[in-house]
């Protein structure tokens, strides 16, 4: 198991709501707990792995959920079986938009 810890500050998009679990961990897949909390306007990502040297492509993957969504005092814990970058953005995309502000800026994320 490996773990990683990203964190991203002053976002400019609020959660609403508490808390919202997403995915199910098994063969190649992953969960995603997204959670409003107060962090000052940032987003921190905590990353427990099994696929342990991919540190590298989470930061790419993270970077990338960033600038898609920039999250303001968002929790985000992900639990991962081997899952490939491009379900790791789906679960992440379906967790914000289950929480999204609907008063927040639109400026990014998927349709």
């Amino acid at each position: 198991m490996e773990t990683l810890q990203f964190r991203f500050g002053q976002g400019s998009r609020p959660l609403a709501g508490d808390a919202q679990l997403v995915g199910v961990v098994g063969s190649g897949n992953l969960e995603v707990l997204i959670e409003a909390v107060p962090l000052d306007g940032a987003c921190e990502i905590d990353v427990h792995t099994a696929a342990v040297g991919f540190g590298a492509t989470w930061a790419a993957v993270m970077d990338d959920f960033h600038a898609r969504w920039s999250l303001a005092d968002a929790r985000i814990s992900i639990n991962d079986n081997g899952a490939t970058p491009a379900v790791v953005s789906l679960r992440l995309d379906q967790a914000v938009e289950s929480l999204i502000s609907p008063a927040a800026p639109s400026t990014g994320g998927t349709p």
